[in-house]
């Protein structure tokens, strides 16, 4: 077979992971990417299509369960084959209720997932499953199939696997036409418009806090708690040496500056959720942009004979990274995935 040659542009998660399973298969593989930090820098590492879903998202569960899968296949075929089993940090989610109002979302919540056939486990007694829990929460649901990566970990992991693979790295392009190769991926977030304008992506930004165990404390939980509070959402995902909290979710341009109120709600949240959270050290603030689409869904597929498209990953970046792989390589190689008509229309209107 003749050597073919891929360039991928983007070095974040979504990026790293054509690139792997690419070079896997065979391709000569150069990936155009910044030495800045991306939207993929700054994530929580949730891998959680059961409690991140709501009603009018079934599509996105459908590729979720179907990306998810992948993360939890064993040997073969599995997204975490060849990377170190310490890249995650927690299996399994819990998703817990502050006040009656959350409950009743959570309910919901509960009720669509039974239908779509996906049922969860409730709970009236969160507290049993997890003692760290403030006092009164009691209402919640289990989903023992959902897993946390350290996101930094995954992303330096993939590196290291793609470069044993062979895969070159090579400075951003400005334009396609830069990228010398039989087939290109564009794959760089929010700024895949600038290499293909109409590209329905726009910048989300969030907010995310670390914080760090310090001798003394209570211990890091072992699985990650997502909370309803008074209506906002808040998430713990455990790291080995403490606890991501986030994330705030705002339109504000290509702006990255924490601002306060932000990080006041996912403080008072965090510990009204956790209360020993407060004896952590806070460690670290930091807002990314999440490349984020009109419906929600990716933008994964081909839009010229030689040019693919792998973006709009919205906060399910290291969610879908293992399906996207998958239906990059498909569509490489002339073999679309069963899933990929659920995301194909964006790129077909273009």
């Amino acid at each position: 077979m003749a050597e073919r040659s891929l360039a991928v542009i983007g070095g974040g998660v979504i990026g790293l992971a054509v690139a792997r399973r690419a070079a896997l298969d065979g391709w000569t593989v150069r990936v155009h990417r910044s030495d800045e930090p991306g939207s993929s820098w700054v994530a929580g590492g949730m891998l959680a299509p059961h409690s991140e879903g709501w009603p009018g998202e079934e599509r996105l569960l459908r590729l979720g369960l179907a990306s998810l899968a992948m993360w939890n296949r064993v040997g073969a075929g599995s997204f975490l084959d060849g990377l170190p089993g310490s890249v995650v940090t927690a299996r399994e989610s819990l998703v817990v209720a502050v006040d009656r109002a959350d409950a009743a979302d959570l309910k919901t919540v509960g009720e669509w997932l039974a239908a779509q056939g996906h049922p969860v486990e409730p709970t009236t007694a969160a507290r049993e499953i997890e003692p760290l829990l403030a006092q009164g929460i009691r209402h919640g649901f289990r989903a023992e199939t959902e897993l946390a990566v350290d996101n930094r970990a995954m992303v330096d992991a993939l590196a290291g696997h793609c470069e044993r693979l062979g895969v070159r790295w090579a400075p951003p392009v400005a334009e396609l036409t830069d990228a010398e190769a039989d087939a290109v991926v564009i794959a760089n977030g929010i700024d895949a418009p600038s290499l293909w304008p109409g590209l329905p992506i726009r910048p989300v930004k969030g907010e995310v806090l670390r914080l760090r165990w310090r001798r003394g404390c209570m211990p890091v939980p072992q699985r990650v708690i997502r909370a309803r509070v008074h209506g906002r959402q808040v998430y713990l995902v455990p790291r080995h040496d403490g606890v991501v909290v986030g994330a705030t979710q705002y339109e504000h341009g290509r702006d990255t500056a924490p601002v306060v109120t932000g990080v006041r709600e996912l403080l008072d949240d965090a510990c009204a959720v956790m209360p020993a959270l407060g004896e952590y050290e806070f460690a670290e603030c930091a807002a990314g942009l999440r490349p984020m689409t009109p419906d929600g869904l990716p933008v994964v597929g081909r839009l010229d004979e030689r040019t693919l498209v792998a973006g709009g990953h919205g906060r399910n970046g290291f969610l879908l990274a293992p399906w996207t792989a998958e239906a990059i390589l498909g569509e490489l190689n002339g073999v679309p995935l069963p899933e990929a008509d659920l995301v194909g229309s964006a790129v077909r209107s273009q």
